[in-house]
């Protein structure tokens, strides 16, 4: 199927509803009450504008520099530092029971809703059926709608209420339905999990989210990082993992070249190739990739929350590349270099770890530094030569 055809074809209505009618079934076989399931699929539709959002996420085909540019902004640092103080007690409490520092909970925060005010729009029902029939990852979604139902039928909301992002996430920090069901904590004591309007709730689900996730209580995420002249970039992705005494002996140092802490478990990222910034990672950071599986995201909610404890900018990258591949070059990418026998796997238009794999052995036969990064000059050497 042709990848740039693929959001305008036109849906077959009869066999949509028809597979509604199959999904009610299973519903009804998975004990969901008849008043949900009526209510879940009384105005159920397909959402074409959800498969195009899904096929343009911005974590993945923006630049780092431009896509934290946008969301780590002075007026998102302000309204952070204003909402720190004025939720002390709450977050303060909250921090003493899971472990997880206040200024994480509320970057997650503005990052994911701007601090409550952007919730999503979406009727959670129509956007889960869209994404569950679509079939990129149908079992998933499928399985969120019925959890979905099931956070219905627990009392915790109503189908009416049930509304959020595109892709299902729901509420202050947006959560999955699943993730709700098994991290969502009480905290304000009313009989329900109300991630939706009640911040106790909304903190105190995050914060048992990430300590369940290995939160390590007092460890850093991330820190910028400058690295030596002659520097393997090969050696720099999220799964080669080493002791900060290891990294300094091959000449790693902090941003300012002071030695780095004393920690395990480190890795080095180059999150817009080898002239971007680089940034170390260490566990917490896994724990914030748990939560969205995007480095960018990810480095994002590490480097809003350092900005609120008046951590500098980012000092590196200005050499580096501008602009990033939309999702139909980065798909013509992997298919040129599966074609070339550089393995990608299937052709998905998206740079994850197999891509940035199979790019730096295409890198290694060109004497190219190693970094793994899907960049335009890459891109027109290989497709535009």
């Amino acid at each position: 199927m042709a990848v740039a055809s693929f959001c305008a074809q036109a849906v077959d209505k009869t066999h949509f509803y028809a597979w509604l009618n199959e999904l009610k079934a299973e519903a009804k076989a998975d004990s969901i009450s008849p008043k949900t399931i009526k209510s879940t699929f009384k105005n159920a539709k397909y959402l074409p504008q959800v498969i195009v959002l899904d096929r343009a996420q911005p974590e993945f085909i923006s630049p780092f520099l431009s896509y934290i540019d946008r969301r780590v902004t002075p007026d998102k640092i302000a309204q952070g530092r204003a909402m720190l103080q004025q939720h002390e007690t709450l977050l303060s409490r909250i921090e003493t029971q899971y472990g997880v520092p206040k200024q994480i909970l509320v970057a997650f925060w503005g990052l994911e809703t701007h601090y409550g005010e952007n919730q999503g729009g979406f009727g959670l029902p129509s956007a889960l059926m869209t994404l569950a029939y679509e079939g990129r990852r149908a079992e998933f979604f499928r399985g969120q709608l019925l959890d979905a139902m099931r956070i219905v039928d627990a009392g915790h909301n109503n189908v009416a209420g049930m509304r959020g992002s595109w892709a299902g996430a729901m509420g202050h920090m947006q959560f999955m339905p699943s993730t709700m069901l098994k991290h969502g904590v009480d905290a304000d004591g009313d009989g329900r999990i109300n991630i939706w309007t009640s911040l106790p709730d909304a903190f105190a689900s995050a914060a048992n989210y990430l300590e369940k996730t290995g939160w390590r209580k007092g460890g850093l995420a991330m820190s910028e990082v400058k690295l030596p002249e002659h520097f393997d970039y090969s050696l720099a992705h999220l799964l080669n993992r080493k002791s900060t005494a290891d990294w300094s002996k091959l000449g790693v140092v902090d941003i300012d070249g002071n030695p780095l802490p004393v920690l395990d478990n480190a890795a080095i990222l180059l999150p817009q190739g080898w002239q971007g910034p680089a940034f170390m990672v260490f566990s917490n950071f896994d724990v914030i990739m748990d939560w969205n599986r995007s480095v960018n995201y990810a480095l994002s909610v590490a480097h809003l929350a350092n900005q609120f404890v008046g951590d500098k900018p980012i000092m590196a990258g200005l050499e580096a590349e501008g602009e990033a591949l939309t999702f139909n070059q980065m798909w013509a990418l992997q298919g040129k270099l599966n074609e070339l026998g550089f393995d990608c796997g299937a052709p998905d238009g998206f740079p994850g770890f197999k891509t940035q794999a199979a790019i730096r052995q295409y890198q290694a036969t060109k004497n190219l530094p190693q970094d793994g990064y899907a960049s335009p000059s890459l891109y027109q050497q290989l497709l535009q030569p």
